[in-house]
């Protein structure tokens, strides 16, 4: 019995020995799935930290967007606000400017020179005909119906960009106001009126009464420049650059004057 005891206490302690090993690597094993398991939540958590990052990131770049893009149509508003004050203060310093040179009514169609270009210009803008012989004193003209006639004129054109308007609405204040003083103005913008379109012998023939019927006005440096433009386009050449050297004779160093120079450059290189 005491042998067989001993026997079995040293079967025991021989299978614990055994079986330790086993033991210890399996909680080896666990250790390591521990430890990796560890490491995996490790770098999850970074990578949402760095997810959670980069969203806002995202967030303020887009509040950031929002931002320039609102502050860039408002400086296009007010871009567009200046244009249009500036359009309008160009158009009522060329009113009175108007003004103030025509201080004596347009009695030049009995000039010499008017006879010379305003007969194509009658069948086109009758307002320098038959409606002068029955006009109306100039003592009974409405002032502000004058101005307000050719301030929507101008504004056709310079604001809406209504050629067509613009050339009819001239061609009714030439008509009703013959002894404005803003009829040298509503020639020439009559003529651009045509020119933008391209209705090029309509606006010759408009330029070419203002600088017959108005000579020395403060538009002529402009209605020269155009008058070449008109004759060039027209296949008026010779003519064109006539008339573009005799604007730079007569207005040197204005604005028109260096137009004129700039386009007869051009055409002596298309001549090479």
């Amino acid at each position: 019995m005491g042998r067989q005891r001993i026997l079995c206490v040293v079967t025991v302690v021989a299978a614990l020995v055994a079986a330790t090993p086993a033991m210890a690597q399996r909680l080896s094993l666990a250790e390591r799935v521990t430890k990796l398991e560890n490491a995996a939540n490790a770098q999850n958590l970074d990578a949402g930290r760095s997810n959670l990052e980069a969203q806002n990131q995202i967030v303020e770049l887009q509040t950031e967007v929002r931002s320039l893009r609102g502050l860039v149509e408002t400086l296009q508003n007010e871009i567009e606000q200046l244009k249009q004050s500036n359009r309008q203060q160009y158009i009522d310093l060329d009113a009175r400017l108007a003004r103030l040179e025509g201080g004596a009514p347009a009695a030049a169609p009995a000039s010499p020179s008017s006879t010379a270009a305003a007969p194509a210009t009658a069948a086109n803008a009758p307002a320098t005909g038959p409606s002068s012989a029955g006009a109306a004193p100039a003592a009974t003209v409405d002032p502000a119906a004058e101005d307000a006639a050719y301030q929507a004129a101008l504004d056709a054109l310079v604001e809406r960009y209504e050629a067509a308007d613009s050339a009819r609405l001239f061609q009714a204040f030439i008509r009703d106001y013959p002894q404005s003083a803003l009829l040298p103005n509503a020639y020439y913008w009559l003529g651009e009126s045509y020119y933008v379109t391209q209705n090029y012998e309509l606006a010759l023939e408009a330029f070419r009464t203002l600088l017959g019927q108005y000579p020395g006005s403060r538009k002529e440096a402009d209605a020269l420049l155009k008058t070449g433009y008109c004759q060039i386009a027209l296949g008026q050449r010779a003519e064109g650059e006539t008339t573009l050297r005799d604007l730079t004779a007569r207005h040197p160093g204005t604005d028109a004057a260096g137009k004129a120079e700039s386009r007869l450059r051009t055409l002596a290189l298309e001549n090479r």
